[in-house]
């Protein structure tokens, strides 16, 4: 089994401009997670962009939805920007690609030694392996379906929530 890992960004690849005190992205440091990691699954890595998802477009998410529908394998895991991954979660989802795609990313960049990364990403690819096709969202160490999750911006993880029945059924219906 071959696991597509599309990256797209977001807190995961950020670096620190000490002298400028900003982020800013330079490259994915996906390669040096997995090798830490000491990952031995079969992974294929393609780079759509690398961008704060606070950036992130209408044209962007296609683009991620595009890469998805074209991907050659049926497990997909997305590095994506904590802040607007519900949104491109649900853009995927509306697709039904009859794939199992993961979103992760990170609270703190990995670069800071101190990062959520590395667990999360281990995380979203062992979930990739595990769960039936659709759309999930992989933080702190647990899997959300698409639908039943947002960030808790005060707490810093994502939970899970339920729509009330009437919005939960007319979701399902699209």
């Amino acid at each position: 089994m071959e696991i597509r890992i599309f990256i797209t960004g977001g807190t995961f690849d950020k670096e620190y401009d000490e002298i400028h005190g900003k982020l800013f992205f330079t490259h994915t440091h996906i390669n040096e997670i997995l090798k830490l990691g000491r990952s031995q699954l079969n992974v294929k890595i393609t780079e759509l962009m690398l961008i704060d998802s606070l950036e992130m477009t209408a044209a962007m998410r296609r683009k991620i939805l595009n890469a998805c529908r074209e991907a050659e394998e049926n497990q997909i895991v997305i590095t994506h920007g904590t802040d607007t991954m519900c949104e491109t979660a649900r853009v995927l989802a509306q697709a039904r690609l009859n794939k199992t795609i993961v979103l992760t990313g990170a609270m703190i960049p990995y670069k800071f030694g101190t990062s959520d990364g590395l667990f999360n990403m281990g995380s979203a690819l062992a979930f990739a392996q595990a769960l039936p096709p659709n759309v999930y969202i992989a933080m702190n160490g647990r899997w959300f379906d698409w639908d039943r999750v947002r960030k808790n911006r005060e707490s810093g993880i994502f939970e899970e929530f339920r729509l009330p029945e009437s919005k939960e059924e007319k979701l399902h219906e699209n």
